[in-house]
């Protein structure tokens, strides 16, 4: 990783907010993406007792995706219909790789919810890790392709080969870079992965 840049892009960042993210700019901006709605939602929706009822995890996936601001107009709706027109096998084994992902095995969740979605054309990396990052945004990262590409090539992140199609790999590798920065950057820059997600955007020269 590349320290300098990081150190001048934290420089640039409080220049322009000095509060970091309690800025009162930013937080009108957070409230545009409701991270704390959302994740308080997910954390309900897909507790574990939860899932004896794939419809209902079902039902409330599509919510969660439908409210995100992180997810393009053209995905939400792909999403909604695939999920809405699976059987009840499909259903079960929807419930099932969330289950892993959230609670268990999360690499074999998140290949099987890789799977799944991949029959819809619909495996996409924002979908999958608005998911994770709703659910814990403590822990878990989003990845936007276009972004996340630019941040690993900005800041020199290595031992990374994205692919378009998600793995479970390349995000706990990438998941662990962020992770890596956070604890360079003081709280204000980075009070969850939603926040530091944003501040590297920010961060980034234009394109």
């Amino acid at each position: 990783m590349d320290r300098r840049r990081l150190k001048e892009a934290q420089r640039r960042f409080l220049l322009r907010y000095p509060a970091g993210f309690p800025d009162p700019e930013l937080r009108t901006i957070g409230m545009k993406h409701s991270v704390a709605k959302r994740s308080a939602f997910a954390q309900e929706a897909f507790a574990e007792a939860r899932f004896a009822r794939p419809q209902q995890i079902v039902d409330s996936a599509v919510t969660l995706i439908g409210q995100s601001s992180v997810v393009s107009l053209f995905e939400k709706p792909a999403f909604r219909n695939y999920l809405r027109a699976l059987d009840s096998d499909g259903r079960q084994a929807f419930a099932d790789a969330l289950h892993a992902l959230l609670h268990g095995d999360q690499a074999a969740g998140f290949e099987d919810l890789v799977r799944l979605l991949a029959r819809g054309k619909i495996a996409k990396w924002p979908i999958i890790t608005a998911l994770l990052l709703y659910y814990r945004p403590q822990d878990e990262v989003f990845i936007k392709p276009t972004t996340a590409k630019r941040v690993i090539a900005y800041f020199g992140l290595t031992g990374l080969d994205y692919r378009p199609r998600p793995d479970f790999a390349f995000y706990a590798r990438y998941r662990d870079c962020l992770r890596e920065i956070r604890a360079l950057l003081p709280p204000e820059l980075a009070p969850d992965n939603a926040a530091l997600s944003g501040f590297l955007m920010m961060s980034l020269p234009e394109a």
